[in-house]
C-alpha cells in the first residue's frame, strides 16, 4: 500500500504588537503612501522583547495540535523552518520541542523564506518512506531582530509570526508534489553578513550595522518573478494538474508587487491568488502557513481543492509544494 502525507491540523500565531506605516514615518524618512505604493504592506506584527522564535513557534504548534485533536505524545517528529533561530545552538525544534511538551526528535532547516516549504519536504519524505507517521511542520521567524531601523528600503518590509502544520499517514493522496532549488551565486543578494563564521561579531562590525538584513532588492525582485512561476508550474506538473485545476495559490508574502506580476505570469485568475501581505508584512518561513491558516479558519477551503505554496529566499531558495485538500472544517475550539 501506498503511503501518503496528509494534512490534518493547522495553526498560526502573530504577535499582539503592531507596526504601522505611521509608526515607521517617526523612525526613517518615508510615508504610509511610500510604502503602501511600493510593497503593499500597511501594518506588521513585533515579537514582544521576551518572546523568541521558538515562542512564536510553539504558539502556532499547539494551536495546530488543537485543531488536529492530536496529543502531543503521538507526534513522532518536529521539523522548524527558521532563519532567526534563538541562538546558534541548540536548535530552536529543540526549545520549541520541550515547550510543547513532545518527546520525538526535532530540528531546524534554514532556507530563509522558503524554509517552509523545504520543511515540508522532510516531513512529506519521512512519512512516505515509513520512517514516521505523524510529523509536526513549523515556519516561524523573527526577523524584525535582525531589521535595521534606519534602513527605510528593509524596515518596511518585515514582521515576526509563526504558522504550521501537521502531517499524517493516509491511505489517500494529499500532499502531491514539492519542487526545490537553490542558486547560491545569489547569496550575497540578501544576507546577515556578520555573526557567523565568515565574519565573527566584533564591535567594529556591530558600529558598522554589518550584523542587520542586508537586501539588493531590485535583483531579488527579478528573481522572484522568474522562479517563482516556474517552479509552481513544475510542482503542477510532478503533480499531474495545470494551473486552471488551483483552487488557491498561496505565495510567500514578500511584496505585492511581485504577487501582481507572478500572477500575471502564471496565468492564475486574482481572486486564487491568496495575500495578507497588508496586516502582517514578510514573515518569512511563517508566511506561507500564516496565510493558509487564514484561508482554512475562513472556511474557504473545500474538501478536494487543489493548493499550491510557493516562495522564495536567500541562499538563493525557492520551492512550490502542491497540496490536495482532505481535511473537514477547522477545529478551532479544541
Amino acid at each position: 500500500m501506498t503511503v501518503h502525507a496528509v494534512i490534518t491540523g493547522v495553526g498560526s500565531y502573530l504577535p499582539e504588537r503592531i507596526l504601522t506605516n505611521a509608526d515607521l514615518e517617526a523612525l526613517v524618512e518615508t510615508s504610509d503612501e511610500w510604502i503602501f505604493s511600493r510593497t503593499g504592506i500597511s501594518e506588521r506584527r513585533l515579537a514582544e522583547p521576551d518572546e523568541a522564535t521558538s515562542d512564536l513557534a510553539a504558539r502556532a504548534g499547539k494551536a495546530t495540535l488543537a485543531d488536529a485533536g492530536v496529543d502531543a505524545g503521538d507526534v513522532d517528529l518536529l521539523v522548524v523552518g527558521t532563519s532567526t533561530p534563538d541562538m546558534f545552538f541548540p536548535s530552536t525544534a529543540c526549545i520549541t520541542q520541550d515547550k510543547l511538551g513532545l518527546s520525538c526528535p526535532a530540528f531546524d532547516v534554514n532556507a530563509a523564506c522558503t524554509g517552509f516549504i523545504y520543511a515540508l519536504q522532510c516531513g512529506v519524505a519521512a512519512i512516505e518512506s515509513g520512517r514516521a507517521r505523524c510529523v509536526l511542520v513549523i515556519g516561524a521567524d523573527a526577523l524584525t531582530r535582525h531589521v535595521d531601523f534606519q534602513d527605510r528600503s528593509t524596515c518596511v518590509l518585515f514582521g515576526d509570526g509563526a504558522g504550521a502544520v501537521l502531517l499524517q499517514a493516509a491511505e489517500e493522496p494529499g500532499v502531491l508534489g514539492i519542487v526545490l532549488g537553490s542558486d547560491g551565486s545569489g547569496a550575497d543578494m540578501l544576507k546577515v553578513p556578520a555573526g557567523g563564521s565568515a565574519a565573527p561579531a566584533t564591535v567594529e562590525r556591530i558600529e558598522n550595522r554589518e550584523h542587520y538584513l542586508q537586501m539588493a532588492g531590485n535583483d531579488v525582485f527579478k528573481f522572484a518573478v522568474r522562479v517563482i512561476p516556474t517552479v509552481t508550474k513544475q510542482a503542477l506538473s510532478a503533480s499531474q494538474l495545470e494551473v486552471s485545476d488551483l483552487a488557491w495559490l498561496v505565495p510567500h508574502q514578500a511584496n505585492q508587487r511581485i504577487l501582481n506580476t507572478v500572477e500575471e505570469r502564471l496565468g492564475i485568475e486574482h481572486e486564487k491568488v491568496y495575500s495578507n501581505l497588508e496586516r502582517t508584512g514578510n514573515t518569512s518561513a511563517a508566511s506561507i502557513p500564516l496565510a493558509l491558516d487564514e484561508l482554512y479558519t475562513a472556511g474557504r477551503i473545500s474538501k478536494g481543492d487543489n493548493i499550491a505554496f510557493v516562495g522564495f529566499g536567500a541562499g538563493l531558495t525557492f520551492g512550490a509544494a502542491v497540496v490536495r485538500w482532505t481535511k473537514n472544517a477547522p477545529n478551532k475550539e479544541a
